[in-house]
C-alpha cells in the first residue's frame, strides 16, 4: 500500500473540494419532526408535493392521501417538500479497527474521504457541517458552522484521527450514537462512517431514535477480506497498533464468512425498518463514486439512497487520491 492508503492529509483532504463539485445533497429528504411528516430539501423557501407512499405508523392523518388509498385499498400518506437550509453532522469512526485493509486504502482513510467529500459539498450549498470524531477511548464533537474554516476544523479532526488536548467526552460506537441523538438537530443530515463493529441494542436504539427527527445514512466500511478468507493457512496482519493472526481453515473461513454477512445483513435491516440509508464502501471502491451512486438512488422503503444487502456490495475501482 502507499502511503496515501494509510494516512490521512489535510491537503489531500482539502483538495477533494473540487472533486465534491458534482456531489448533490440536495436531493436527499428527511421526514421533518418539525412540521409535520413531509419529506424535506435544503434550501429555497415554502412546500410543495412530493410524493405518495404507504402510510406507516406515526404518520400525520392530516397528509392522508384518500384519493390514492380508495383506489389501491391500502392507505396512502402524501409527502412534502420543504426547501431550506439544514445542518450536515458527519460522525467518523476512527477505532482501531478502522486502520485496516487488505486492498485499496484503509477503512478510515475511506471514511475520511467520504466525509471530507460531504462536508465540501454541504459548504458549497450553504449548508452548516458538523460532526464527530470517536475511538474506543474518547470522542469529539464539533458543532454546525457555516463556512470554509468549519470544514478546515472538522479536516483537521479527520487529520488528527480523534480528539486531542484529552478531551474524553465519550468514547466508542454506541456512546457516539447517543451522543449524536442530543447534539444533531432536528432537520440535520446525519451520516455516520463506520465499521459498525460492536454495534449494540443501546445503538441500535440510538439509531432509531436519531431518525424520528433527522435523515440519516449509514456508511458500512469493509475490507475484501472481511467477505472471503483467502486460502488455508494462517496469516499475520496489523490491525491499528496491534499483531493480528488469522486461520483460513475450510471451517475458520466459512465462520467469518457467516458472521460477516450477519453483521451487514443486520445493519441493513436496521436501516430498511427505519428508512434509512444504507452505503457500503468497500476499501476498493472509489469514495466518490459510492457517494454519487447513494444520494441519486431512491428506493421503495422511502429511504433514497438505500442498497439492498442483498444487492453488490459497492462499486468496484480503486480509489483516485
Amino acid at each position: 500500500m502507499n502511503n496515501n492508503a494509510v494516512h490521512v492529509t489535510l491537503p489531500g483532504l482539502i483538495l477533494l473540494n473540487q472533486s465534491a463539485v458534482g456531489l448533490k445533497l440536495r436531493h436527499s429528504h428527511i421526514q421533518s419532526a418539525q412540521s409535520g411528516n413531509y419529506l424535506s430539501s435544503f434550501k429555497g423557501r415554502g412546500m410543495e408535493f412530493d410524493e405518495t407512499r404507504l402510510y406507516t405508523p406515526g404518520d400525520d392523518a392530516r397528509n392522508m392521501d384518500w384519493r390514492v388509498t380508495a383506489r389501491t385499498g391500502k392507505a396512502h400518506t402524501k409527502l412534502f417538500r420543504e426547501e431550506r437550509e439544514r445542518p450536515v453532522f458527519l460522525s467518523v469512526d476512527a477505532r482501531a479497527a478502522m486502520f485496516f485493509a487488505t486492498r485499496g486504502a484503509f477503512k478510515y482513510v475511506q471514511a475520511a474521504r467520504m466525509a471530507a467529500l460531504t462536508a465540501w459539498s454541504a459548504q458549497r450549498h450553504g449548508d452548516r457541517i458538523g460532526g464527530q470524531v470517536f475511538t474506543e477511548e474518547s470522542g469529539v464533537e464539533l458543532k454546525p458552522e457555516h463556512g470554509h474554516r468549519a470544514v478546515l476544523h472538522l479536516l483537521q479532526k479527520l487529520v488528527d484521527g480523534g480528539p486531542s488536548g484529552g478531551q474524553n467526552a465519550f468514547a466508542g460506537l454506541d456512546q457516539a450514537l447517543a451522543r449524536l441523538v442530543h447534539h444533531a438537530r432536528p432537520g440535520s443530515l446525519v451520516f455516520v462512517f463506520s465499521d459498525f463493529r460492536g454495534l449494540g441494542k443501546a445503538g441500535e436504539f440510538s439509531l432509531m431514535r436519531l431518525r424520528r427527527h433527522c435523515d440519516v445514512a449509514l456508511v458500512f466500511l469493509y475490507d475484501p477480506l472481511e467477505i472471503q478468507l483467502p486460502t488455508s493457512g494462517r496469516y499475520r496482519f496489523a490491525l491499528g497498533d496491534r499483531e493480528m493472526s488469522l486461520d483460513a481453515s475450510p471451517a475458520a473461513a466459512k465462520l467469518h464468512t457467516s458472521r460477516f454477512g450477519q453483521r451487514r445483513d443486520a445493519l441493513a435491516e436496521i436501516a430498511r425498518q427505519h428508512r434509512m440509508r444504507f452505503i457500503p464502501c468497500q476499501t476498493t471502491d472509489d469514495p466518490l463514486m459510492v457517494l454519487r451512486e447513494s444520494l441519486r438512488t431512491r428506493h421503495s422503503n422511502g429511504a433514497p439512497g438505500v442498497y439492498s444487502a442483498a444487492g453488490d456490495a459497492g462499486i468496484a475501482g480503486q480509489p483516485g487520491y
